[in-house]
């Protein structure tokens, strides 16, 4: 599975999920870092058919209305710690 991890999760929880096979780049990892926009990522994710992994419901919005990012993964824990 093709990932992109938003900022709002642990670089941590990328590498887990890239020793268990999948292909993942956290928002660490790209040029801007963790300051990289919903814009560049949603293009990042349309070119490399990756799926966008947040906390953010801005992308909601974004994938009904334009189809981006390629695919979404909204996560809702509620108010808890990275390290929870």
């Amino acid at each position: 599975m093709k990932l992109l991890i938003d900022a709002h999760f642990p670089k941590r929880l990328a590498n887990q999920l890239y020793e268990i096979g999948h292909d993942v780049i956290h928002t660490h990892d790209l040029v801007k870092g963790n300051r990289t926009i919903d814009y560049e990522m949603n293009a990042l994710s349309l070119q490399e058919s990756r799926i966008v992994v947040t906390k953010d419901s801005d992308f909601v919005n974004s994938f009904i209305a334009q189809g981006r990012p390629y695919k979404l993964l909204l996560v809702s824990t509620g108010n808890i710690s990275n390290t929870q």
